[in-house]
């Protein structure tokens, strides 16, 4: 494994993906697998969490152990594109039923930081992004079998946001949405408008016909759910990064969209699990975990 600083899109057979949507989030978790062979991976699989009785369950992550385990696939990699703020993550249970390790950016230090001050984690949280199996530098190559990937630093949403490009596909994370959904927020601890602006354009200067996946859709206008798009078809139509666009023009415009935003509904359960891996809280005393609600502190 290198890790030479590239934006050169990787060579090797194009690989097969299967989308597996989670309604109650609109993420789409995937599957990432070799087209002749038995390995995969997983790209930001899904914790099931009810807010309102603090109950977990393992249906849309099941989803996917179901198809690896039927497919009789060798997971990898479990792959987090970042530390997500709308869902949490079901890496841990995933590795414990399929196995893969458990890799996000290399910038989850910065993240780490922001949030531990945040929710008050004492020393023994610590800040150096360990809790993961591999943390992912930009312009480091790997592998998943035959399939040659390389991981994209592409900050701007937030610090640790990273795009998997494998084959002739790449994973964007929430960087961007669909065309008509636009590009991420920037308005969390840590994103910036600029740096994802210029993170965007790194991605759309892969080869037109790079299929791009998504990790959320909303449907807008009530259009059906889709998950896949191309470096194309984001040129031409994307309502807020279309060809033409330029970062001055993006910047006034994301920053004016974020300001009338709502924080999302599981911001605070998510972020305090998926900067430790997906780990939940420790029981205490009781048996019972516990997730910290903090004060007019985002």
């Amino acid at each position: 494994m290198t890790n030479a600083l590239t934006n050169e899109q990787p060579g090797g057979p194009a690989p097969e993906v299967h989308g597996f949507f989670d309604r109650a989030t609109n993420t789409i978790s995937y599957v990432v697998r070799e087209p002749m062979g038995p390995a995969c991976a997983i790209v930001d699989p899904v914790l099931d969490f009810e807010a309102a009785s603090g109950r977990v369950a393992h249906r849309s992550a099941g989803a996917v152990v179901d198809f690896v385990s039927r497919e009789g696939l060798r997971v990898e990699w479990i792959i987090e594109t970042h530390v997500h703020a709308d869902h949490l993550s079901a890496a841990p249970w995933v590795k414990q039923q399929v196995g893969g390790r458990i890799a996000i950016g290399q910038r989850i230090d910065v993240v780490q930081d922001t949030f531990a001050r945040i929710f008050n984690e004492g020393p023994e949280f610590r800040r150096d992004g360990s809790q993961f199996d591999h943390l992912f530098r930009d312009g480091e190559r790997y592998r998943i079998g035959a399939l040659e990937a390389v991981a994209w630093h592409t900050p701007g949403h937030t610090p640790a946001c990273m795009t998997h490009v494998i084959g002739d596909a790449a994973f964007v994370g929430d960087t961007l949405f669909m065309p008509d959904g636009g590009s991420a927020r920037a308005d969390f601890p840590g994103g910036d408008a600029r740096t994802l602006y210029r993170s965007i354009r790194r991605v759309l200067a892969l080869p037109p016909d790079t299929r791009l996946f998504i990790c959320h859709d909303y449907g807008p206008g009530g259009r059906e759910i889709r998950w896949q798009t191309s470096v194309a078809e984001q040129r031409a139509a994307n309502i807020h990064v279309r060809d033409g666009v330029d970062e001055e023009a993006y910047v006034a415009l994301r920053e004016a969209r974020d300001a009338t935003l709502s924080m999302p509904a599981l911001i605070l359960p998510s972020l305090q699990v998926n900067m430790k891996a997906g780990v939940l809280p420790e029981p205490e005393s009781n048996g019972t975990r516990y997730f910290k609600l903090p004060i007019d502190a985002l």
